[in-house]
């Protein structure tokens, strides 16, 4: 077989998209899917969202890139806006969540070397966690499948079982620079930080003069129901990766951070050619136009309690299938009996909606933060549909 264009790095569908519309994608032959995938709880705002795409055109229309030799009004108003909404004193803006967590790691050991204690060089994070696909961020995970065939990987990380705050706290030595932590961890199966570890960690920090990195690059941005997952445990890190929703689809992400924790990272430390252009600029701008308020987050909240309502009244009528419920706001994860991946395609092919397969046999409900009761009807109607015609593989 001829050498294929794309590199066969992912195991594509069949499903081929060319269009979209609100909750909707619609393929190449017309088939309609609901998509309560999000691009991976990317597109929070759904598909063709009128504010989002008239500010896209009207920035493509005025000027897109011109590189960080000159200013960038676009990107200190978006920055001022997420100083004044969050935790930060000062943001570095990327193109991806893989390059807002390298930012993170570079800016806790820049402080701990601007402080005069350039050993304290290793970061702790913790077991089936998902930083991204660098060489650094597949450092910071015990994830086989992202580890093997790329070692030797990059020393200075040590990984912990989550949510196990003694652990973690043993683990800390001299060389200790901080924390990485997802409070929702996504592509492990959408668990989240208990309440003791969270505040336990950011206490270990306190106490012993560490960084604490949240990685939100997935429940940030109000799919938790609140602005940022980390605002529901009532503390605050001082350095924060996010992405994936903050451009709704325009690849962007940023680095937030505390004046103290950014000490180190002055003129010529870190950069990046494309990130923070004008028009990721206008498109995070959009975003932030439409989601940063209380009447928006409350309605993230609504719609995820009736969602998780409607699937946990489902689950005793499929319990051969299902197992439970968990997460927060709309970032779902329905467990299951067995492997997900194989329903996630039942549920696509045959049913028309789109899901993403997790760890720990969990099926990610990532829905776009606009749904309605519609939407939530029509999910919970397809999810029961596939469980009743779904045949469980049996094992060879």
């Amino acid at each position: 077989m001829p050498t294929p264009p794309l590199m066969p790095v992912y195991p594509r569908c069949d499903v081929r998209p060319v269009r979209g519309e609100g909750c909707y994608l619609i393929g190449e032959r017309g088939e309609r899917y609901l998509d309560f995938a999000s691009g991976i709880a990317v597109n929070i705002l759904g598909h063709g969202h009128p504010t989002l795409v008239k500010a896209i055109q009207d920035q493509a229309a005025t000027l897109m890139h011109v590189s960080h030799l000159y200013g960038s009004p676009q990107g200190e108003a978006l920055a001022a806006r997420l100083v004044d909404t969050t935790f930060a004193d000062t943001v570095f803006f990327t193109n991806s969540g893989a390059e807002a967590v390298e930012c993170a790691i570079k800016t806790v050991r820049r402080y701990h070397y601007a402080g005069g204690e350039p050993g304290r060089h290793k970061i702790i994070s913790f077991s089936n966690a998902f930083h991204g696909r660098t060489l650094g961020t597949i450092s910071a995970t015990n994830q086989p499948k992202m580890r093997d065939g790329f070692e030797p990987l990059l020393p200075g990380f040590t990984v912990l079982p989550f949510n196990d705050l003694a652990a973690a706290e043993a683990a800390v030595d001299d060389f200790t620079a901080g924390f990485l932590v997802e409070p929702i961890q996504g592509e492990g199966g959408v668990m989240p930080a208990t309440l003791d570890f969270l505040r336990g960690l950011r206490r270990i920090c306190d106490d012993k003069g560490l960084l604490l990195i949240l990685d939100e690059v997935q429940c940030g941005f109000a799919r938790s129901g609140t602005f940022f997952a980390h605002d529901q445990y009532g503390i605050t890190p001082d350095v924060m990766a996010v992405a994936k929703g903050i451009g709704g689809g325009f690849p962007l992400g940023a680095c937030l951070a505390t004046e103290e924790a950014a000490k180190g990272l002055v003129f010529g430390t870190h950069g990046s050619t494309y990130g923070g252009n004008p028009l990721a600029m206008a498109a995070g701008t959009a975003i932030m136009d439409v989601v940063a308020n209380d009447a928006f987050l409350e309605n993230v909240r609504t719609m995820g309690n009736r969602l998780r309502s409607g699937l946990e009244q489902m689950i005793p009528n499929h319990d051969h299938l299902f197992e439970s419920v968990r997460g927060v706001g709309l970032m779902l994860g329905l467990k299951l009996k067995t492997d997900p991946r194989a329903f996630v395609a039942h549920l696509r092919d045959r049913h028309g909606l789109l899901t993403v397969s997790a760890g720990d046999n969990v099926v990610r409900i990532l829905p776009p933060l606009i749904i309605d009761e519609s939407h939530i009807a029509e999910c919970i109607d397809k999810l029961s549909s596939a469980a009743r015609d779904y045949q469980i593989p049996q094992a060879a």
